[in-house]
């Protein structure tokens, strides 16, 4: 299992969203037609570790900082601790340095051997910015560390955190239509993109690709401001499970949480466990949509088209201003509910 998160890919960049219909993400277009494709997953916040405490945790979004900065949290219930209990080789690949945000220590002390870049060889590093290697670089690492996994007879599992796509969107020249210093925002997500399609390309020549189940979700958008207390299109991100060996090619509309990719993808592998994860499988019969949401000290549930936002003090708004008072006290109640138990 390879999971990629992806930064700042929101939806708003995918080809089928694009109102000037320009050809920007041709490589994560194909994957989503040849995979299982939602379109309308919702990330619960605005940052990298708000995105990988959702994919990796199955938890809602705690108002102030995340699980991955807070003390005491280590030996958590995780993606980690149930691909260990099944004997996976488990590797957290970073092309930068993951002492940031404590990425690393949150990764190491759950089960992940820490890959970030302190530990790669000088020359495995090709371009690099601010914020380190190149996607392709990040890449790279994957396959090897894969490779390595596979020739000693272990199962992986690989989370990576891609970089290219954050300012100040530098990557090699020579690979899309934008020269590097001309790029920006536009550049690194066609770099971002163009990266994605080579990786898969060198996967399909290892003798693990046909085994493999490969994951492409945002960590979050790339901007989350709007009228709204807390903007739902801020919070619009792909999500791609893509293995066309293993899985059928299907689009799945309904909206479907950022905390459901770590359940959805259980569900695909059968795996079974005991589970304390806040996240549905989305492709079960019984799923019911609803997502989480939030930019830092106010969290929103959201369920039926209403957004019901808890904020300090006790209390309380929701939107749209006309939404049907029945349907506000419903999610108010769940939505009070589930923030207090997973806090507690």
């Amino acid at each position: 299992v390879v999971v990629v998160v992806m930064e700042s890919m929101g939806a708003e960049f995918l080809n089928e969203c694009r109102e000037d219909g320009a050809d920007v993400t041709p490589c994560l277009s194909r994957l989503g037609k040849e995979g299982i494709f939602f379109p309308n997953t919702y990330a619960t916040g605005t940052r990298s570790v708000r995105g990988l405490e959702a994919i990796s945790t199955s938890l809602p979004p705690l108002p102030g900082m995340s699980i991955l900065r807070q003390e005491g949290n280590e030996h958590l219930q995780t993606i980690g601790s149930i691909f260990r209990d099944k004997g996976y080789d488990l590797k957290w690949i970073y092309g930068g340095y993951g002492y940031f945000d404590n990425m690393n220590y949150f990764f190491g002390h759950n089960g992940f051997q820490v890959v970030d870049r302190t530990v790669w060889d000088k020359d495995e590093v090709t371009f690099a910015n601010a914020w380190g290697a190149a996607d392709e670089d990040a890449f790279a690492k994957v396959i090897r560390e894969a490779d390595k996994s596979y020739a000693a007879g272990k199962p992986f599992l690989t989370v990576l955190l891609t970089i290219s796509n954050h300012r100040p969107y530098t990557y090699p020249d020579g690979r899309i239509d934008i020269p590097s210093e001309k790029g920006g925002r536009l550049g690194g997500v066609k770099y971002a993109d163009y990266a994605v399609g080579q990786f898969v390309k060198e996967a399909k020549s290892k003798p693990w690709f046909d085994n493999t189940l490969f994951v492409f979700v945002a960590d979050h958008t790339a901007g989350a401001a709007g009228k709204e207390e807390i903007s739902l299109e801020g919070h619009h991100i792909p999500f791609i499970i893509y293995a066309p060996k293993l899985v059928k090619a299907r689009r799945i509309d309904m909206p479907v949480s950022q905390i459901d990719v770590l359940p959805t993808l259980l569900g695909l592998l059968n795996f079974d466990y005991d589970s304390r994860f806040y996240g549905q499988d989305a492709l079960s019969a019984d799923y019911e949509p609803r997502f989480f949401v939030s930019n830092y000290q106010k969290v929103g549930y959201v369920k039926n088209g209403v957004n019901v936002i808890l904020k300090p003090v006790r209390r309380f708004s929701y939107e749209p201003g006309d939404a049907d008072p029945k349907t506000v006290d419903e999610n108010l109640k769940e939505g009070i509910a589930f923030y207090q138990q997973a806090d507690r």
